[in-house]
């Protein structure tokens, strides 16, 4: 059900800064950006030569007040599907504390947590 791991989510106090250290100094590429114009902004940046996985730099204090409960101590992991709805009802039928479905411009996504309240995502990507 779950395909792979897509991402890995960095929480920040400063992005630019955070930008400029994955691209300039560890020669990351910045390989999309999205800024709702509210406050949500995540710039996500991969290895020039690709890999497969990225990391995705979040603003933590905007973060923060989305999902109180999160641990922005360590980053998170992002694991992609083909299937959201799919792995949705497996986890939910299985007592895994799962958040809701939310629509986000890279695509459909929802949180879930496991026995230690460490929370983990799942994306469905356009």
């Amino acid at each position: 059900m779950i395909s792979k791991l897509g991402q890995v989510m960095l929480y920040v106090s400063n992005q630019d800064d955070a930008v400029d250290f994955w691209t300039n100094k560890l020669g990351f590429s910045v390989i999309a950006e999205e800024d709702n114009g509210q406050g949500f902004r995540w710039i996500e940046a991969a290895p020039k030569n690709g890999g497969g996985s990225s990391i995705v730099i979040h603003n933590k204090e905007f973060v923060e007040k989305m999902s109180p409960g999160l641990n922005l101590g360590t980053p998170s992991l992002m694991f992609f599907t083909e299937n959201l709805e799919e792995l949705y009802e497996d986890l939910s039928s299985k007592n895994i504390k799962v958040g809701d479905i939310v629509t986000m411009p890279a695509g459909r996504v929802f949180n879930f947590a496991d026995g230690e309240e460490n929370y983990f995502a799942v994306m469905e990507k356009k």
